[in-house]
């Protein structure tokens, strides 16, 4: 069995502590570390290179999504999940832009955390199901509905594995194209539908119920 590797980081000693234990008893986890701030996150994740890096969006030295820019820039293998209590549209948003792969809120069942960590783990996307509707808010674009976004087939296989978390290359060789026309296919489905960016990406495949059973998405064989 791989074990995902985690580092937590809040600055509630008790929070803290709870999120450990919840983890601890997850047979396919390890804590491999803590932190109560943002500089001590960033030190033990840049040392230790954990799997997941879980993350509370108030610390007291330094934003949540400052700390996600950072972690993304210096830690890029290392995926992020947003461990938080705020369920404002604007934290969610800042925070997928900024880097993160998940959005978990700290009132979500326990088996909740487990799953988040172990989608992310695994190289997809993890939006709170008591959250994902926040996501689809300020999506719609002129002319084009999410229920009929004038995708091709293809188009529409290369921007779901987009939103799960995969790379180009990743995309690739799950559809056995060649990257470069993943790039073109992707391309053509971020001008159709009007998206700039990953945030959006992912918003967008909450609307389409892409992120749901989303270990099984990324347990398809390759076609």
């Amino acid at each position: 069995m791989t074990r995902a590797r985690v580092v937590l980081a809040d600055d509630h000693p008790v929070v803290l502590a709870g999120i450990k234990a919840l983890l601890q008893a997850t047979p396919d986890v390890d804590v491999v570390g803590e932190a109560t701030s943002g500089a001590e996150a960033l030190e033990r994740v840049r040392v230790l290179q954990p799997d997941v890096a879980v993350l509370d969006i108030s610390l007291p030295d330094m934003t949540g999504v400052e700390l996600a820019r950072r972690l993304a820039a210096d830690c890029p293998a290392v995926r992020l999940l947003a461990l938080t209590a705020h369920e404002d549209r604007a934290y969610l948003q800042q925070m997928l832009a900024a880097g993160s792969h998940g959005y978990l809120l700290k009132r979500s069942a326990a088996d909740e955390l487990a799953r988040a960590v172990r989608a992310v783990a695994a190289g997809g996307v993890y939006l709170d199901p008591a959250i994902a509707e926040l996501a689809l808010a300020g999506l719609a674009t002129p002319g084009r509905t999410a229920a009929d976004p004038g995708l091709s087939p293809r188009e529409e296989d290369v921007l779901r594995h987009t939103a799960w978390g995969l790379s180009n290359k990743e995309i690739a060789g799950r559809l056995e194209l060649s990257a470069k026309t993943v790039e073109t296919y992707k391309a053509r489905a971020l001008e159709k539908l009007g998206l700039r960016s990953r945030s959006d990406i992912v918003r967008f495949g909450a609307a389409q119920g892409w992120l749901q059973n989303l270990d099984d998405g990324l347990m398809e064989p390759k076609r």
